[in-house]
């Protein structure tokens, strides 16, 4: 961080000079082909993680007002937090899409050819790299379904400005053999070191980081390819996936430098900076809490001064029906998350312990190896309870609280999919793209939806992220439509389920 941090100012004149500039997001400007391997792969690496943490344009829309209410982490009477109602936005829905591909995407790209080059770095950093444009990839298809892969990011050194759209399940094979080669080049020799904000170059990390990735979008494929999903799942395991909070993939962000570094949902919800005071605490989740004796409740969530006890807001209410309500008539009636979890200086977490263990737990139900379910599962539900203290110490729930609600609410095969489910849709507060994505594999939790007046999905939880509406017309989009069965109307599009979602 701190050699990031100094060095930042000359960094980003040299990325300006490498930046593309174009409507559709695809095109590269035409400079030379070898000009990015003047940037120090030390720089590069760290401006990718950043841009893949995101800003406050894409993790307010795509992150908040629509991943975040479909899955009922949260709730609103706004209007314009479009995913409460599942109502269709195209400038919130794009969000996502417009600003990873000229940004993480291009420079990612940019960075693994200079690797691959061989002209500066080593294969340590290129197997993280490797690593790093799966973490990019797989939440641009999860949000998106078929999207632009195998030639994105070529427009400079391939000449292809237009990169067509690579089908979800080509793209998840090829990500998880990305995964596998990626770890089997990470060594203790080389690696970006403390330039990498995720781990500071420990390779032992980013290699259970990679097999976890794996796990996870072996997991992915259960519904619609159980025995490549068994296959790479047992493959993931065996490797050797995260084994303790230490392991959790985060940037810990920071108040600067010039806006820089700033964790992207901090800037949207931190109350100190008088942003976005729409969203409370779905009822959904609170009521899950309550009723578990759920010693995260008072970690996460905060009774507003005008009650007296916890109290979450009903998802899909308005202006005018908040008022009707019988459990409140105010957004000051409803809980709001704790201010302390979404600072500018807040971690941003991809990926933790306590997703790889129940992950595990869940293919030790389904027979696909992995041990015992139940050991994993208990250790994820305590792993997710102790990643607070990534945060602040203080936020850390005492093993004994934990204990307790171990004994209270054990562990019943008979009904372990879903008690799975949930403790994950909790353990991915705050990474909504990722509880978004594992709800719609699963359908855990069993949510109440909502069919508010106008909404586009026939008041079903919406299925994915609609694409930017300037793509239509295109030829390589427009056979991206047919190909997954889609109209050429935007509002459609967030009805239909990718790939991977049965």
């Amino acid at each position: 961080m701190k050699t990031y941090i100094k060095h930042i100012g000359v960094f980003l004149v040299l990325m300006l000079l490498v930046q593309t500039s174009c409507d559709d997001g695809f095109a590269e400007i035409n400079t030379n082909p070898q000009a990015a391997i003047e940037i120090n792969p030390n720089f590069q690496f760290p401006w990718v993680q950043l841009r893949t943490s995101g800003g406050r344009y894409e993790n307010w829309r795509a992150a908040l007002i629509y991943s975040s209410t479909m899955i009922q982490h949260f709730a609103t009477n706004c209007g314009y937090w479009n995913g409460d109602k599942y109502t269709y936005n195209g400038g919130y829905n794009s969000s996502l899409f417009d600003r990873y591909y000229p940004d993480a995407v291009k420079d990612m790209q940019d960075l693994i050819n200079t690797l691959e080059a061989g002209t500066a770095g080593d294969p340590t950093m290129l197997g993280m790299a490797r690593i790093w444009r799966v973490v990019i990839f797989s939440r641009l298809t999860d949000m998106y379904g078929d999207v632009p892969y195998f030639d994105a990011g070529k427009g400079v050194i391939g000449g292809i400005d237009r990169p067509g759209y690579d089908s979800q399940q080509a793209i998840y094979m090829d990500m998880l053999k990305e995964l596998e080669e990626g770890v089997a080049q990470i060594s203790a020799d080389g690696g970006f070191g403390g330039s990498d904000l995720l781990y500071g170059g420990d390779a032992d990390k980013w290699k259970r980081f990679g097999n976890s990735l794996m796990l996870r979008l072996a997991m992915r494929m259960s519904e619609v390819d159980p025995g490549a999903a068994q296959a790479w799942a047992a493959k993931a395991i065996a490797a050797g996936v995260m084994n303790s909070n230490a392991d959790d993939a985060f940037i810990q962000h920071t108040d600067g430098p010039e806006g820089i570094n700033k964790n992207g949902l901090g800037e949207v919800l931190d109350n100190t900076l008088g942003t976005d005071d729409c969203p409370r605490m779905s009822n959904t989740m609170i009521d899950w809490l309550v009723s578990n004796g759920d010693p995260r409740l008072d970690v996460v969530a905060v009774i507003p001064d005008s009650v007296s006890t916890h109290n979450g807001m009903p998802n899909g209410l308005d202006a005018i029906t908040l008022p009707l309500n019988p459990t409140g008539t105010s957004r000051g009636h409803f809980d709001r998350l704790n201010n302390d979890l979404v600072r500018v200086s807040s971690p941003m977490m991809f990926m933790t312990y306590a997703e790889a263990e129940l992950l595990t737990a869940e293919a030790s139900v389904r027979g696909w190896g992995g041990g015992n379910a139940a050991e994993h599962y208990n250790n994820g539900v305590r792993a997710a309870m102790h990643q607070y203290a990534h945060w602040d110490a203080s936020m850390d729930i005492a093993d004994s609280d934990i204990d307790s609600y171990l004994a209270n609410n054990p562990f019943d095969a008979g009904n372990a999919m879903s008690q799975i489910g949930w403790q994950y849709w909790m353990a991915t507060l705050l990474n909504e793209y990722e509880a978004y994505s594992n709800y719609r594999r699963t359908g855990v939790p069993e949510l109440v939806t909502v069919n508010y007046d106008n909404n586009v999905t026939n008041g079903q939880v919406p299925s994915r992220l609609a694409y930017p509406s300037n793509q239509v017309g295109f030829e390589e989009f427009d056979a991206a439509l047919s190909q997954q069965g889609m109209t050429n109307d935007p509002t459609s599009w967030m009805a239909v389920p990718v790939w991977w979602d049965k």
